[in-house]
């Protein structure tokens, strides 16, 4: 019963910190101090006018003093004063109940929010309000099964100036070593200047901040981020990181590639002129893969600085990099994060309840925490690949260290390590049964003759017998 109460906090602790991200998406925009009070009013309504996405992917309207509510709840404490009591959180609708609304829809795309509903009922005994599945058939597009949808024609975008947005994305490459590369890219919208590039071997939010983290800290905090949907991009550590750092973030939506046109060229031009050379790459043994990928690394950032960046780009005129340097007006330049603000913004953190021995378990370990904060929820903020020590932190105060109490895991199974599994070691051909019991057979023969011995002194007339 302990444990399914425990998942069920946790579950309700994840959804607390989604909605407090989303409720930093819609006021993102409205924390810009550059605002005077009259532009923030006339931004404040248009958002309170306004149809958003909500953590549950429906449509939902948001009141003016709300709005202004969850300003002054981030300038007073930030990203964790927009998260709720975790206490307070549950999703209304079960999320397997409308998987199978959607199953329902896409089995015949002829039923309708109404006839869902009543089958629902039919099979569950209830079913959530024909609204409710109603936006949620829009939320999946599946609104529009059956109807032919005309083209959609996308106008050309560029940011006005250096910073103002840059746009990330991931390219599946070659293999080396046996091993298939992935490379993890943000270009400069405005200059279309590489701001993070990096290979690696895992297609994960870990790799996503190797190359992300260098970018934010020599080329400046973008004012947003146009992301794609690949699971790294929309996984809760990068939230959480952008939500720390103040970036707006923009998804591009399923189908509709408008946005990531810069990019997508730019991964063409990988191809065909850095790609197409690495190919002795591909054939080294796989116990050289980590020195492989650190070289293509290497070569990469080669090309990119010696090639890509100085080269006149047919779309602005200038080379990337230039275009990049000359657009800041001025003595204005990239807004440099403080080292201890860009360390924050990559640390992870969980959610948990702190018993009434006031211990607190993350990932099969035990930590010891303040007896003051028996039976209250806390943060655990830690590096991904050190569960050793973790910072506590309760209604956004700090209370230090955690005491490890028991250590069975010392990375986050997310944290998966890049390079290639060791090797099984080779056979030594020692088998320790067979050893034991070759012993053993000598431990008898041994006490055989003993007993010969002992019957020859004991009696020399009568019979021996080797017992």
């Amino acid at each position: 019963m302990a444990s399914q109460y425990e998942e069920e906090m946790r579950t309700r602790a994840e959804r607390a910190r989604l909605v407090g991200l989303f409720r930093y998406g819609v006021v993102q925009d409205a924390l810009d101090p550059a605002l005077s009070a009259k532009q923030r009013g006339v931004l404040v309504r248009e958002i309170a006018a306004g149809v958003h996405v909500g953590p549950d992917g429906e449509p939902v309207q948001i009141a003016r003093n709300t709005v202004d509510r969850w300003i002054r709840s981030w300038r007073v404490g930030g990203f964790e004063a927009l998260v709720p009591n975790a206490m307070r959180v549950a999703a209304r609708t079960p999320a397997e109940v409308l998987g199978l609304a959607a199953g329902l829809k896409r089995e015949n795309p002829g039923r309708t929010a109404v006839q869902v509903a009543r089958v629902l009922r039919a099979h569950l005994g209830w079913a959530p309000s024909e609204r409710t599945l109603q936006r949620h058939f829009v939320r999946l597009g599946l609104d529009q099964l059956g109807q032919a949808r005309p083209k959609e024609v996308f106008g050309r975008f560029e940011a006005s100036r250096p910073n103002e947005l840059w746009v990330g994305d991931c390219l599946h490459g070659p293999l080396v070593a046996g091993r298939k590369t992935i490379l993890f890219a943000f270009l400069d919208d405005h200059s279309r200047a590489v701001m993070a590039a990096r290979f690696g071997f895992v297609e994960d939010t870990v790799r996503l901040a190797v190359a992300l983290r260098p970018a934010l800290a020599s080329r400046g905090v973008p004012e947003g981020v146009y992301l794609d949907n690949g699971s790294p991009f929309v996984d809760s550590w990068l939230m959480r990181a952008r939500a720390v750092l103040g970036i707006k973030l923009v998804h591009s939506r399923p189908g509709r590639p408008e946005g990531r046109g810069k990019i997508e060229r730019y991964f063409r031009t990988v191809r065909g002129q850095f790609l197409v050379e690495t190919g002795d790459l591909a054939d080294r043994p796989a116990d050289q893969a980590a020195a492989a990928l650190a070289e293509m690394n290497r070569l990469f950032s080669a090309w990119v600085e010696t090639e890509y960046h100085p080269r006149r780009h047919s779309e602005t005129g200038q080379g990337p990099l230039a275009r990049w340097q000359k657009g800041w007006q001025g003595d204005q330049g990239p807004r440099l994060p403080h080292p201890d603000l860009l360390r924050e913004a990559f640390l992870w953190s969980e959610w948990r309840n702190v018993s009434k021995t006031a211990t607190v378990r993350l990932q099969s370990n035990s930590y010891q925490v303040e007896p003051a904060l028996a039976g209250r929820k806390v943060e655990l903020v830690f590096d991904p690949f050190d569960l050793e020590n973790i910072e506590v932190r309760h209604g956004s105060r700090s209370f230090g260290a955690a005491t490890p109490f028991e250590i069975r895991r010392h990375c986050h199974p997310k944290a998966r390590p890049e390079l290639p599994p060791e090797q099984p070691a080779a056979a030594t051909g020692v088998n320790y049964l067979a050893l034991l019991d070759a012993a053993h057979q000598e431990q008898l023969a041994e006490r055989i003759n003993y007993q010969a011995l002992l019957n020859e002194d004991s009696d020399s007339d009568g019979d021996h017998h080797a017992g």
